[in-house]
């Protein structure tokens, strides 16, 4: 199995390396259209390889992703914690009622008593 793994990183490894070294050409990236940027007085731009705004969009992809399903998943990990302490103070207190210590006496007086 590690030796997979091992494969799998240099696979993509070179498929990572491939990609740069075939996007090296520069892109400037602008944060608002150069009509808005007029408008508004203020331009942000930034000049960089191709390769690293490509692989800057798969990882903040990637983010959203877990981010996202971080958050659908809530109710199911809500349901699980309520669930486990639920059968916590369930499992308590079938050890209190098997505990000879706690049964004295009669079971039907002790109904009883527990009434009053």
């Amino acid at each position: 199995m590690r030796y997979i793994r091992y494969a799998f990183l240099a696979t993509l490894a070179v498929v990572l390396i491939t990609v740069a070294l075939a996007n090296r050409a520069t892109v400037t990236l602008n944060l608002l259209p150069q009509e808005l940027s007029g408008f508004l007085g203020y331009s942000w731009s930034m000049t960089l390889p191709l390769f690293v705004v490509i692989f800057a969009g798969v990882i903040a992809g990637v983010l959203i992703g877990f981010v996202w399903e971080w958050f659908r998943e809530h109710k199911i990990r809500a349901e699980g914690a309520r669930t486990r302490k639920e059968r916590d103070q369930l499992a308590r207190e079938v050890k209190t009622l098997r505990d000879p210590k706690t049964r004295t006496g009669d079971d039907v007086l002790a109904l009883i008593d527990d009434t009053k």
